[in-house]
């Protein structure tokens, strides 16, 4: 189950890379490669950092092809849909919660302490999306104010005490996802910010 939901993770990730080129002009060849950066962006970061190798994608090339075909298909449909933008967040916010929990999995399976699965968790959800951003011109959505990171914590906190106290269950993976998703979803509905004691502005 754990390997079709990152393949699902990889297409949304992929689609969000193109609808975030949509309207740079780009051709069909450079927006596929924006959606593969996407997708596998996140994944990359965090295998290099723990030092995984050879790095996910290149061991199994299958994520590649999907994430590929992902930006082929979307290319070719997202110019019927009008308020892609706001697919785009949604879209990105499936992709956020699908990762991160997946990735906390892997560290942990992998031998590594708690603190440092939330970390990579974190770095995987968020860093496919901080490359799309920055390749597109676009402030990352990680950088504003609005929640963003912290369902992302807060997912791989809850994923990191379920596996404590009920292992082995075969659905804390989807609690978790399902938490990331719905708090990331409930911000973009009704635009959450933080407080504005908790953020920075710099006085004139």
């Amino acid at each position: 189950m754990i390997y079709y939901l990152g393949l699902v993770g990889i297409a949304a990730f992929s689609i969000t890379g193109v609808i975030a080129a949509g309207k740079k002009g780009m051709d069909i060849f450079s927006i596929v490669l924006l959606g593969v950066v996407t997708a596998l962006g996140g994944g990359t970061i965090r295998d290099i950092i723990i030092d995984v190798n050879p790095i996910f994608w290149i061991a199994d090339l299958q994520y590649l092809w999907v994430a590929a075909l992902a930006s082929i298909m979307t290319f070719f449909l997202v110019r019927h849909i009008h308020n892609v933008y706001r697919l785009l967040l949604f879209v990105d916010a499936f992709g956020l919660s699908l990762f991160t929990i997946l990735a906390t999995e892997k560290t942990l399976l992998l031998g590594f302490s708690k603190p440092i699965a939330i970390l990579m968790g974190i770095v995987t959800g968020a860093g496919g999306g901080i490359l799309r951003d920055i390749l597109t011109g676009r402030m990352p959505l990680i950088l504003g104010k609005e929640f963003y990171a912290t369902p992302a914590l807060l997912g791989a906190l809850v994923f990191i005490l379920f596996d404590a106290f009920f292992p082995l269950h075969d659905f804390n993976r989807v609690y978790a996802i399902t938490v990331i998703f719905l708090l990331r979803a409930s911000a973009i509905q009704w635009d959450l910010y933080y407080p504005q004691w908790l953020t920075y502005s710099q006085k004139e």
